[in-house]
């Protein structure tokens, strides 16, 4: 299914939908995407209903606003949380690193974990944090209090096996990554990545 499903955003303009799709923090309309991306309603439903077949979004319908005979809710749509990835000839990195976070776990040795993790963040450091943070896979974004959120946790499936450890190397990876120039603190919401980021100087 991987295959097929990567193989649906060899097009053009139906890739530019689904990166403004995956883009949004909540999910969006047929409307919302042929305004956006440029391309007529009827050509951006075809792409989003290929895109959902595909496992790449999930449609549901909008939560209705009007009384009766309102008529039938939108169609809106969001990124899908299955992950779809190919390689060739076959890896299983996850399956080593879970094995590798179960012996961490076992043995207590978290902290020297959060050491090495936030060591080889310093060791990416250097440049702006956000496009930092980016070419991790985090999706930053900054909400009204200035602070910084990750709209993606790039380690998604291990931390579903092992929570406090991954969600703990991922606060370290970020600290060394920010190098003490901001405070990166835990704060587990419903979707995306535990960690945000504040700034310690809040004209940043």
């Amino acid at each position: 299914m991987s295959v097929e499903a990567i193989g649906a955003l060899r097009e053009p303009a139906r890739r530019t939908v689904y990166e403004y799709v995956a883009a949004q923090a909540d999910p969006v309309s047929r409307n919302q995407v042929a305004e956006a991306v440029g391309i007529g309603r009827t050509l951006a439903a075809f792409h989003l209903d290929k895109l959902t077949e595909a496992g790449l979004l999930e449609a549901s319908s909008a939560p209705r606003t009007g009384g009766p005979g309102a008529g039938r809710p939108a169609k809106v749509y969001t990124r899908s949380a299955v992950e779809h990835a190919v390689s060739l000839p076959p890896r299983d990195y996850r399956l080593l690193a879970e094995v590798l976070a179960g012996a961490v776990e076992r043995a207590g040795v978290e902290p020297a974990a959060y050491d090495a993790a936030r060591e080889r963040g310093r060791k990416l450091s250097g440049g702006e944090l956000i496009p930092a943070l980016e070419s991790l896979g985090y999706e930053p974004f900054i909400d009204g209090s200035r602070t910084v959120r990750l709209r993606n946790c790039p380690f998604h499936a291990l931390a579903q096996t092992h929570p406090g450890l991954v969600c703990g190397l991922s606060q370290a990876l970020v600290e060394g990554l920010a190098d003490g120039a901001r405070t990166v603190r835990l704060d587990p919401g419903p979707t995306g990545c535990c960690v945000v980021i504040d700034s310690k100087n809040k004209n940043d």
